[in-house]
């Protein structure tokens, strides 16, 4: 087993298991290792375990992660004793460590199908009857009397109707022997089940070898999502083809409408006196006597029913076989929704694993390095507002020496965004490197976008094209907010904004222009998405276009600084609060003659 033990930081001594093939470490609640630093960004860095090798990735943080004292870049595989560090919290990694070594342990894993329990009232539904029908007010001649709705079939021969919303678990008088084994035998059916598919025939298996006479049984649930009905399991002792999958459902509504079930001791007799319609279906199957137990869920909701009928008319169905149903349905109805729950749960976690994949893919969209133009420096941000986001960013280096810059927004957020992103990353490359110029790159996308069927979706972007050797700047607009410009005096202003087109998507054919602009050395220029802008803190206050710009203005100098800052910024702002849109930032400077030579000689 794989630790980490901290060993500088807010809590050294502790050991993390690393648990999983992968383990985020950042500072928003949902990561795996939380480190609650407003150094430390959302989703900062994550470990890898493939086939017994541990890897750390750094992604895309803003202060970077470190390797014993070198920053990662890329996948780093890590080796016995290395030293992780993450702004202030520094963790040893190994291998041969275990958790008894250290008096404290924190750790996170993700539950597995089978530690996913059943509701404890279905374990322990067996003891509570056996209590209930030793109990002195339940033995025969003393048994409380069921509540007969007086709207429910009235003088017919339904015997009586079985409220089983006030009680769970239905007291047992007569017969214990036969509802004693009745209860114990579901109980053991359901004690860990999970999957509805197997445990509702078991279910019917059971009340068959408890009620003999039954010739068939059937279990009816409630789509979650349509509240349709649906068969889902169905046992018949006699082979009647095209008629063994009919039921009543005027039966079944008035079961899950009423919470009570019924019983009929003589379906046909309930016909003639027109107490059962001539058109519901029992009457045409020669049905003689039926049971209908719903199964009414913790909020009070019915879920289903349990119906078991026989044609014999010497074996009819009495009160005390109703008992037994009502309480089996009892029973069965926490099998149902523990089903669904875990299957809603497994649901969860493949959705989640789908996710980590996703977000894996788009991190490996971006570009792993900055330009290397002489006299030039760039900076970088990306961080999505959840798991997948629909900003982007992109170097392209042209064939002439010449960089292009593209940054672009998805409208919309989560996978659709990012599907469409994706596609957009793919496609700018190939119109940067096709066409011959940044404006007609954008007609190309955009009328990609509009044949390509994909709705209603548009996409802001700018296309930026820098030349080393001239300093000119050529910059196409599609709807995307105007970049900033900052001069060596520390003026700000807007790059390009009066040549802005429609976005991406909106109308075929639409004629993009583009705009120049000469930077002098000490010009800086900030290209951003809106989430830099729309940035809001507890009060529902927006970041806003002004308070940027003023923080341009009087930011420092060199260019990585103004992007850490201006990160650092958003989030004093915001309070630390979860965002809702992604954040992505391009920055780049024309060098100071006397900063290029110290540019030059930091990279030596």
């Amino acid at each position: 087993m794989a630790i980490l033990e901290v060993i500088s930081g807010s809590c050294p001594g502790q050991i993390v298991e690393l648990l999983g093939e992968r383990m985020v470490m950042g500072r928003h609640p949902t990561c795996h290792i939380v480190i609650d630093n407003a150094a430390v960004s959302r989703n900062h860095a994550q470990i890898l375990e493939n086939h017994g090798a541990y890897y750390v990735e750094d992604l895309r943080s803003r202060n970077g992660t470190q390797i014993n004292g070198k920053t990662v870049k890329g996948r780093v595989e890590l080796q016995e004793n290395d030293e992780i560090r993450v702004c202030e919290m520094a963790f040893r990694f190994r291998t041969s460590g275990t958790p008894e070594q250290s008096s404290t342990v924190i750790s996170r894993r993700q539950l597995e199908p089978e530690e996913i329990r059943t509701d404890q009232r279905a374990a322990t539904v067996g003891e509570e009857v056996i209590k209930e029908f030793l109990d002195t007010d339940t033995a025969p001649g003393k048994r409380k009397s069921h509540h007969i709705d007086p709207d429910s079939l009235d003088g017919s021969s339904i015997i009586s109707t079985l409220d089983v919303a006030s009680t769970r678990h239905p007291r047992i008088a007569v017969r214990p022997e036969a509802k004693l084994r009745a209860v114990l035998e579901i109980s053991k059916t359901l004690g860990n089940a999970l999957d509805l598919t197997q445990v509702l025939p078991r279910i019917l298996d059971g009340l068959f070898h408890i009620f003999p006479q039954a010739d068939r049984g059937a279990i009816v649930l409630k789509d979650p999502d349509s509240s349709e009905l649906h068969i889902e399991a169905l046992k018949n002792r006699r082979d009647d083809p095209g008629q063994s999958d009919r039921l009543s459902s005027q039966i079944i509504h008035k079961a899950m409408k009423s919470a009570q079930a019924i019983l009929s001791t003589d379906v046909q007799k309930d016909v003639q006196a027109e107490r059962f319609s001539k058109s519901d279906s029992v009457y045409g199957m020669r049905v003689c006597s039926l049971m209908c137990a719903p199964l009414v869920g913790h909020g009070g909701e019915s879920q289903g029913v349990i119906q078991l009928d026989t044609r014999d008319t010497r074996q009819q169905f009495s009160q005390d076989d109703l008992d037994v149903l009502a309480s089996v349905a009892a029973q069965a109805v926490l099998a149902v929704e523990n089903a669904r729950l875990h299957a809603s749960v497994m649901h969860k976690r493949d959705l989640e694993r789908e996710l980590q994949f996703a977000h894996q893919v788009q991190l490996g969209f971006l570009p792993t390095e900055r330009p290397h133009l002489p006299g030039y420096e760039f900076y970088d941000f990306y961080e999505a507002a959840y798991r997948v986001g629909g900003d982007f960013f992109d170097y392209v280096p042209l064939p002439d020496g010449r960089v292009a810059m593209a940054l672009g927004d998805v409208a919309g957020k989560g996978v659709p965004a990012a599907l469409l992103m994706a596609r957009m990353y793919a496609s700018a490359r190939y119109e940067l490197l096709s066409r011959p110029t940044a404006a007609g790159a954008m007609d190309g996308l955009n009328n990609g976008l509009v044949a390509g069927g994909v709705g209603h979706r548009f996409v802001t972007m700018i296309l930026a094209i820098l030349d080393p050797r001239t300093h000119v700047l050529t910059m196409v607009n599609a709807g995307h907010l105007p970049p900033l410009r900052r001069d060596a005096s520390g003026k700000v202003t807007k790059i390009g904004d009066k040549e802005s087109g429609l976005p991406l998507g909106v109308k075929p054919d639409y004629g993009y222009h583009e705009s120049q602009v000469t930077l002098a050395p000490g010009d800086s220029v900030l290209m951003f998405t809106d989430g830099v802008t729309e940035a809001m803190n507890p009060a529902n206050d927006m970041y806003g276009s002004r308070r940027l710009l003023d923080y341009f203005a009087r930011a420092p100098e060199a260019i990585d600084l103004v992007g850490e800052q201006l990160i650092a910024d958003i989030e004093t702002f915001c309070e630390n609060c979860d965002q809702r849109d992604d954040i992505c930032v391009i920055g780049f400077q024309r060098l100071l003659p006397e900063d290029r030579g110290k540019a030059a000689a930091v990279k030596r």
